[in-house]
C-alpha cells in the first residue's frame, strides 16, 4: 500500500510539473557549412524560415558541432560527451567503424533523459549510430521513429521503428519525408510535453533536387537542397504556431559538422579554412540557432564558445530536469545562462578539445586561442612544434604565434594532457553487436 501511495504520489508531482514543462525540437543539418546560411552571411544561398528564427532568437557564432564527421558528431550530441569516451576510435559507421558496431546500448542518450522525465520522445531522420537491433533509437529512448540507419548514400533502406517500410527511398524526398512525420509527430503530441529529434539528411551527398525545388537556388542542385531544408524547417515552425504551442517550444538547429569535401565547390565556411574531417575551425565550427520566446532575447548574438556536448545538460536545465549521474561521464556544461543573455553570470564554457574524423586529439581551444598540439595538415609549422593562433583576431589559422607565447603554449598543452588522461580513464567500449 505505502508503494502504491508513493507511486501515485511521484505521478501526481510529474504531472503537475510537466504541465509547464516547454517542448523541445532539435533539429540538425548534414554537412552544412558555417556560412550556407544567409543569417550567416550567404550570399549564395536564401533561407527566410532560418532567418527568422534567427531574428527571434539568439544566433551563435563561436559554436561546434560534436565532432567533424557524422557518427561521432551524433554520439556527442546525444550523450553529451567527447566522443572517444563512447569507445570512438574514428571514422563513421561504415567507414572505419564496423557495421556491428555502434552507440553502445547502456550510454544514455538525450531521449532517455526526456523520456525518464515524462516527455514523449521521437525522431525523425538519419540515425549513424548503429545498424544493430539493440542499438536502434527505439532502444536508445525514443518513442517512435522514422529514420534511415546511415547516411543516405549509405542505404536505401526507410524504417519505422524496427520495422523496413520502404526500399528503396527516393533522395529527393527525404527532407519532405522527414518533416511531414515530425509536423505527425507534433500534433499528436501537442497536449503533452515532447522532445522531437529530426536530423536531416540534407545537404549531405548526393545532393538530388526535390522536383517542386530543382534549378531554384543560384548555387545549383546543393542550393535546392538547402534552400528546401530551409522551408522545410519552415514548416516545421509553422506546425507550432498551428498547434498554438510555439512559445512553449524551445527550438534549436545546427549542423553536425562542416561541408563535405566534395562539395566545397557549393559549400561554404567562410571565414574559416578547414571542411569535415579537418581540426580547423571550418570542419567543427557551425551554424546554431536557438529560440524560446518566453526566456531568449530576440535577434541577439552569442561568440561565447558553446559546443554540442553542451546541449544535452542545457535543455536539461531549461526543462526543470536534474541530470543523474551519467554513463558515459557528461562533458557538456550548462551554458543556459549565456543563451538567455543573464548579465553578470559567468559563461560556464572556457576550453574545447579538438579531435580529426580518424579521432587524433589535434587542438584545444581555450578562450579566444587555438593550440595546435602537433603535425596537422594544412596548419604551416604544425610539423616543427606546437602552433598557437588567436582565433579573435586570426579565423583563418594563419599566424603561428607559439614563440610569442610559450607560456601560453605550456598551459594549454596541460590542460589538453589533463582531460584526456581523464577521458581514457572514464569511457566504455564502443556497443557490438550481439548477433555478430
Amino acid at each position: 500500500m505505502k508503494i502504491l501511495s508513493l507511486t501515485l504520489a511521484l505521478f501526481g508531482i510529474v504531472s503537475a510539473f510537466s504541465a509547464d514543462q516547454p517542448n523541445v525540437i532539435l533539429m540538425m543539418a548534414d554537412d552544412l557549412g558555417y556560412n550556407d546560411l544567409s543569417c550567416y552571411g550567404s550570399e549564395k544561398l536564401r533561407t527566410p524560415s532560418l532567418d527568422r528564427l534567427a531574428g527571434e532568437g539568439v544566433r551563435l557564432t563561436s559554436f561546434y558541432s560534436g565532432n567533424t564527421v557524422c557518427t561521432p558528431s551524433r554520439m556527442a550530441l546525444l550523450t553529451g560527451a567527447y566522443p572517444p569516451r563512447v569507445g570512438w576510435e574514428g571514422g563513421v559507421l561504415g567507414y572505419k567503424i564496423k557495421w556491428s558496431h555502434g552507440l553502445a546500448p547502456e550510454a544514455r542518450t538525450m531521449a532517455e533523459v526526456f523520456k525518464e522525465a515524462g516527455y514523449a520522445t521521437g525522431m525523425s531522420g538519419k540515425w549513424h549510430l548503429g545498424n544493430a537491433d539493440e542499438m536502434s533509437p527505439v532502444k536508445q529512448g525514443f518513442d517512435s521513429a522514422f529514420y534511415i540507419k546511415s547516411s543516405n548514400n549509405q542505404t536505401t533502406k526507410l524504417w519505422r521503428d524496427e520495422k523496413l517500410i520502404v526500399d528503396p527511398f527516393d533522395n529527393r524526398r527525404l527532407s519532405e519525408q522527414f518533416t511531414d512525420e515530425a509536423v505527425r509527430f507534433i500534433e499528436a503530441n501537442k497536449s503533452k510535453p515532447f522532445f522531437l529529434y529530426v536530423p536531416f539528411t540534407a545537404p549531405h551527398f548526393p545532393a538530388q533536387s526535390h522536383p517542386e525545388w530543382k534549378g531554384r537556388s543560384a548555387n545549383e542542385a546543393y542550393g535546392d537542397v538547402v534552400e528546401e531544408l530551409d522551408s522545410r524547417v519552415g514548416e516545421i515552425l509553422k506546425s507550432l504556431e498551428r498547434e498554438k504551442i510555439d512559445r512553449k517550444t524551445i527550438v534549436v538547429f545546427l549542423s553536425d559538422n562542416g561541408p563535405e569535401p566534395g562539395q566545397k565547390k557549393w559549400a561554404s565556411a567562410e571565414p574559416f579554412r578547414g571542411l569535415k574531417w579537418s581540426s580547423l575551425e571550418g570542419g567543427t565550427r557551425v551554424p546554431c540557432i536557438v529560440r524560446w520566446p518566453n526566456a531568449v532575447p530576440a535577434d541577439s548574438e552569442s561568440d561565447a564558445l558553446i559546443t554540442a556536448i553542451d546541449l544535452l545538460p542545457t535543455l536539461a536545465h531549461a526543462c526543470g530536469i536534474e541530470l543523474k549521474k551519467s554513463t558515459p561521464k557528461i562533458d557538456g556544461v550548462n551554458v543556459w545562462d549565456t543563451l538567455i543573455g543573464k548579465k553578470d553570470a559567468p559563461h560556464a564554457r572556457t576550453n574545447l578539445l579538438y579531435w580529426n574524423g580518424w579521432a587524433k586529439l589535434e587542438a584545444i581551444r581555450d578562450g579566444d586561442w587555438k593550440l595546435f598540439l602537433g603535425e596537422v595538415k594544412d596548419v604551416p609549422g604544425s610539423e616543427s612544434g606546437p602552433v598557437l593562433v588567436n582565433l579573435k583576431n586570426d579565423p583563418g589559422e594563419n599566424e603561428n604565434l607559439a614563440a610569442k607565447h610559450p607560456e601560453k603554449v605550456k598551459l594549454m598543452q596541460a590542460l589538453a594532457e589533463k582531460q584526456l588522461a581523464d577521458i581514457k580513464a572514464h569511457s566504455i567500449p564502443l556497443g557490438k553487436s550481439k548477433e555478430q
